[in-house]
């Protein structure tokens, strides 16, 4: 058995981005480590919060129950800021995790890497997904950490452009909305960083099957409850749409060649 440690900017991400793959990996008897880089003060603000609790009290109680339900054995915070998006005054923060030094954060988290002797470390693609500047730091501190640390294998989680399209073609042709109400989105449109979302299917490399434990995603994220926008959009899916959806995850390994194959992050 081998040790998974998976990356990512904020509470709620772990989820959204890799929650089936952890979720197997806990099942099939490997350790997973989860750190997340930021305290998502910059989330949604929910309408109960009690008196002195904090949007980042809520968001770390939320991401301990998902790491819970996900089976995480260990959960570390780097606690630096949320940037924010591209453009916000956030960014310009002291303490934002995009303006930490790349080798300062780098070696917070090849210190973990090295204690818990990893085998595979997730990140995410060159521009974060979608162009958020937490998600494209994570991308350049995780394969640094990597590097500093010797950890052997890393995977860059990501959405395969393409498979979202069939999705929503899908969905529509069964009489589905597969978007939050009164928003018209195209995968290929820009997103926060001007590139479109995900990569193409051309440019992954591992498709990886968590089928078994879709439903266990989709319950990490309902964790997530005060992110309306993300977690409402993913609560309201029926089962059904949810599992053909997320029933895969995609990863980019580095050094790996092409074509795109049926794999795993332990092989």
């Amino acid at each position: 058995m081998g040790t998974l440690l998976c990356f990512h900017a904020h509470p709620d991400d772990e989820s959204i981005s890799t929650g089936g793959t952890i979720a197997r990996a806990v099942a099939e008897g490997h350790r997973v480590v989860l750190v997340i880089a930021t305290n998502g003060d910059h989330g949604e603000i929910p309408d109960d919060l009690a008196r002195g609790e904090t949007l980042v009290d809520r968001r770390r109680a939320e991401a301990a129950r998902s790491a819970e339900v996900l089976g995480v054995h260990r959960l570390v915070w780097l606690d630096y800021a949320d940037s924010g998006m591209t453009g916000w005054e956030q960014n310009d923060h002291p303490r934002s995790f995009v303006q930490a030094p790349v080798e300062e954060a780098a070696t917070s988290l090849a210190a973990i890497l090295r204690e818990e002797a990893a085998d595979v470390l997730t990140v995410y693609d060159w521009h974060g997904n979608y162009g958020h500047p937490d998600h494209i730091k994570v991308h350049t501190v995780g394969h640094r950490a990597a590097e500093l640390a010797g950890t052997p294998a890393v995977f860059e989680a990501t959405m395969n452009r393409d498979e979202m399209k069939r999705f929503f073609d899908e969905a529509r042709s069964q009489g589905i909305n597969p978007q939050p109400e009164g928003e018209e989105w195209n995968p290929d449109d820009p997103a926060d960083d001007g590139n479109p979302m995900g990569t193409p299917e051309r440019e992954i490399t591992h498709r990886v099957d968590v089928s078994e434990y879709v439903m266990t995603k989709k319950a990490s994220i309902t964790c997530h409850r005060s992110q309306v926008t993300d977690a409402g959009f993913f609560m309201s899916l029926p089962d059904e749409a949810f599992k053909f959806a997320f029933g895969t995850e995609w990863f980019i390994r580095k050094g790996a060649t092409h074509p795109l194959r049926d794999g795993w992050l332990f092989e």
